[in-house]
């Protein structure tokens, strides 16, 4: 197994600005600092499982961050007609539980392609537009909610992405760029 994830530079974030940019940046920074934690791993250790009896791996964020993107991005506020990449009614942890390691770079670009699709999807709706997510009837929310609960899932993700390197590899912490720039 040769493919390890790409390095990647950190993106400094906006801290003032419109609001649509600043939750843009937001959400681009929570991305790049998941990816981040991937960085320099191949498909095992990325399919590393945290602890006994979780299915939770780096590999698994990626699928289920993927399903994240497209569910709330494309299929709820853009109201695109798609299925989920890897759960199903009949298998609704598949991300998760299905993660193996041969598939990591296919499932890591299937990642970089959908926050792609997600921001293309979103990048015109107003922010005030409400929703009516299709799989949960009468749960309607604003394409603003549905950036700050991206930006959430994202923070509670690299938290657990943290976790689980330090278990792969003893890596730890958060260096990221700061200064005073009004970006």
């Amino acid at each position: 197994m040769t493919w390890t994830a790409p390095a990647i530079e950190l993106p400094e974030h906006s801290r003032l600005g419109a609001e649509r940019a600043l939750l843009n940046s937001l959400l681009e920074r929570g991305r790049a600092i998941f990816l981040w934690k991937c960085s320099g791993l191949n498909g095992i250790h990325l399919a590393a499982r945290a602890v006994e009896p979780s299915s939770m791996s780096l590999l698994g964020l990626i699928r289920h961050l993927s399903e994240d993107e497209r569910g709330w991005f494309r299929i709820c506020a853009a109201g695109e007609k798609l299925d989920y990449i890897y759960c199903s009614e009949s298998n609704p942890d598949g991300d998760f539980d299905d993660a193996l390691p041969e598939s990591a770079e296919d499932d890591y670009e299937r990642y970089l392609a959908e926050i792609a699709l997600a921001d293309k999807a979103v990048a015109e709706l107003p922010l005030d537009l409400v929703v009516e997510h299709p799989a949960r009837p009468g749960l309607r929310v604003s394409v603003r909610w549905i950036y700050l609960h991206m930006i959430e899932e994202y923070g509670r993700h690299d938290g657990h992405a943290d976790l689980l390197r330090e278990r792969i590899d003893g890596a730890t912490g958060y260096q990221a760029p700061f200064d005073n720039k009004a970006s």
